[in-house]
């Protein structure tokens, strides 16, 4: 049996949760505890029998373990499936003079939960220190900061150049953050009347910012 094998007879055979398999009763888990050492030669010689029967005793004690620390039912259906790749790939690792093979395995879910979390833990530090390590916004040079105040400056020295009726729906609009249909409401006109009025100001202060602009200072 290859190690994909395996990885689907793991997921396949031990139903966490919802829809377990019933275990047959009278001390099956005592009598394969105690022949944990058969088992194991039986793995090794290549018995995929041997694998279902561990599988079908163990493999939701296995999986309880790794979901007490996890937390999560997915992460913790890896952690099982590690586990018995890791039995049948290497079942010489399991000495019964220990413990039983059910104490092995649980034991073998700890480790693996555990080495998840401190995975876990050492990728969010990473992302933390290299989100720490990231240049933030560039602020702004003195002289762009003097030159954003010109420019706002000059904008409505332009803006209080317009007539009254124009400069009042753009300060509105623009200043005011409104919109159209309120500038209209605000200001006692037609919503046409008051697009009207900001087409006729944006074209005004265009002629007026270019020329204001390219004067020189």
């Amino acid at each position: 049996m290859q190690t994909t094998t395996v990885r689907r007879a793991a997921r396949r055979r031990v139903g966490w949760r919802s829809g377990c398999r019933a275990r047959p009763a009278g001390g099956t888990v005592r009598a394969v505890e105690s022949a944990g050492s058969l088992l194991t030669a039986r793995l090794a010689a290549g018995d995929d029998r041997a694998l279902a029967e561990v599988l079908d005793e163990f493999g939701p004690a296995v999986h309880a373990t790794a979901q007490a620390i996890l937390g999560d039912h997915a992460a913790a259906q890896d952690v099982v499936q590690d586990v018995f790749v890791d039995l049948w790939c290497r079942p010489h690792r399991f000495d019964e003079s220990l413990g039983g093979l059910r104490t092995y395995l649980t034991m073998c879910a700890r480790h693996r939960a555990l080495d998840v979390v401190r995975s876990e833990r050492r990728r969010a530090g990473r992302e933390e220190r290299q989100a720490r390590l990231l240049p933030g916004p560039r602020p702004p040079t003195p002289g762009e900061q003097v030159s954003d105040a010109d420019t706002a400056a000059t904008v409505r020295a332009a803006v209080r150049r317009l007539p009254p009726d124009q400069r009042q729906v753009v300060e509105l609009a623009y200043f005011g953050g409104l919109s159209y249909r309120d500038v209209a409401r605000q200001m006692g006109i037609p919503e046409g009347t008051a697009k009207s009025r900001v087409r006729l100001a944006l074209a005004r202060l265009e002629t007026l910012l270019d020329r204001q602009l390219l004067e020189p200072s």
